[in-house]
């Protein structure tokens, strides 16, 4: 969030988070395993669990909304980019995290949510959005351009993708130009092999890494559209390139990184502008996985299904506790938190029909266990949350037996034995969202950096 740097001379001014970003990559540039992992999600527990590992670490905390969760007509979160940012930094300055220490990221900012409109209609809208994200105080902008619009051929050219994403860009720097003096000009990330918003649907097939030729294609489409869009300073802030390492997760399946394929891109890293690689889709990798792509320059991990798919297991874990230990209880109305979230996808499945194939009940099972996640579009809707409530309530009031959460939490029943959780049921669902992002953080180098980068 951008902010007039403080009042302190510059030799005693604590460095931004924005700062640290631009550190990071000069350095992972030059061969340092260091990067960082983008959270991208608007779930509020998700959000906090974030919040508490960065606080835990001493490390900035980076997070991002897609243009289809936050957007100035409220997203299907509801909240504008202004609105997704203050929550945000009331959450972390309650928390305590310095509001330096936030990195807000807006991601696949483009046509997407309007694609079923007109290009010209769509990409107008997309700019308002460039505009709305950057007056809120966003940092780092991921241009995305890279999808067809209702009177747009099935596959976009490499030129008009790059065109596109460069009038979305001068919409940025145009927004930036009317922010206070002193408040730092917006980074970018660009590309064309970019991946559906929300994670693609694998078909069984492990992808294919991108090809270096095509990377320099790619960079010199979007250098020319960014000069005739007479935007040379804001190239020299495009920090990431986004293409396929070749990882992918869909349904019921995850494709691991192999760093033998992605050589290439690895050794190939290109000199000009001075950027590393954006990896999309990292959900669900193995925590050696993430740290070989951040040591193989894909040093910007974005994270998102994966974390709410841990708030899912969590609050299902829950619910199968509140089940057992509640059930005969006299005067206690469960809260059927499974039934009232399916309930929600029978209701509306527009998040996730086009995703889940098969009969009755293999995409019943879909519905509440498969890694694409898309449950996690239901969990704002109001009779989930009051569901979520309720199951909270229940087992607050009535606390049940630990042999319970050894059963359905395991990990978190042992750390609640080891003295280092308490046994509260908000602690215990971040306690298992934090699972996910410690292999992020660990890979990221981020215990290091709470050593030695909070630099003054």
């Amino acid at each position: 969030m951008k902010r007039p740097y403080l009042s302190s001379p510059p030799e005693n001014r604590v460095k931004r988070a924005s700062e640290h970003l631009r550190d990071m990559i000069g350095r992972n540039r030059k061969g340092e395993a260091i990067g960082t992992y983008a959270v991208c999600s608007a779930q509020p527990s998700v959000l906090d669990a974030a919040i508490q590992m960065a606080l835990e670490l001493g490390s900035d905390l980076h997070v991002e909304s897609t243009a289809s969760q936050v957007n100035q007509l409220g997203g299907y979160t509801g909240m504008t980019p202004a609105q997704f940012a203050a929550s945000l930094r009331d959450a972390a300055t309650q928390a305590g995290l310095p509001s330096e220490r936030l990195l807000l990221g807006a991601d696949h900012l483009g046509p997407y949510p309007w694609r079923g409109e007109a290009s010209a209609v769509a990409i107008d809208k997309a700019r308002a959005l460039a505009q709305s994200c950057v007056h809120a105080g966003y940092q780092k902008v991921h241009l995305d351009a890279s999808m067809s619009c209702a009177d747009d051929p099935n596959a976009l050219s490499e030129a008009v993708i790059a065109e596109r994403a460069a009038i979305l860009c001068r919409a940025a720097e145009d927004a930036s130009a009317e922010l206070p003096h002193g408040s730092p000009r917006p980074f970018y990330v660009i590309g064309t092999e970019v991946p559906a918003p929300g994670g693609e649907v694998a078909d069984g097939e492990r992808p294919l890494p991108t090809r270096m030729e095509d990377v320099h294609r790619t960079l010199e489409a979007f250098c020319r559209a960014f000069v005739r869009q007479n935007l040379e300073d804001a190239w020299e802030r495009v920090i990431g390139l986004v293409v396929q390492p070749g990882v992918e997760f869909g349904d019921s399946q995850v494709f691991d990184y192999d760093r033998t394929r992605a050589a290439s891109l690895s050794s190939g890293l290109p000199g000009a502008p001075a950027l590393v690689y954006e990896a999309h889709s990292t959900d669900y990798q193995l925590p050696e996985r993430l740290a070989e792509m951040v040591e193989d320059h894909f040093a910007i991990l974005k994270v998102g299904p994966a974390l709410t798919f841990a708030y899912r297991e969590a609050i299902f874990a829950l619910n199968a506790i509140e089940r057992e230990s509640l059930a005969c209880k006299r005067g206690v109305k469960l809260s059927y938190l499974r039934e009232s979230l399916d309930l929600e996808m029978l209701r509306n499945p527009a998040y996730w029909r086009s995703y889940y194939q098969g009969r009755g009940g293999q995409i019943r099972l879909a519905r509440a266990f498969s890694f694409s996640d898309r449950c996690r579009y239901y969990w704002p809707q109001k009779t989930v949350q009051e569901a979520v409530a309720r199951l909270i309530r229940n087992l607050q009031s009535f606390p049940p037996p630990l042999s319970l959460f050894s059963q359905y939490l395991p990990e978190e029943y042992a750390a609640i034995r080891r003295g280092e959780l308490d046994c509260d049921i908000s602690s215990v669902v971040q306690h298992h969202i934090r699972r996910v992002l410690s292999g992020y953080s660990t890979a990221c180098g981020a215990s290091l950096e709470s050593r030695s980068a909070r630099a003054v």
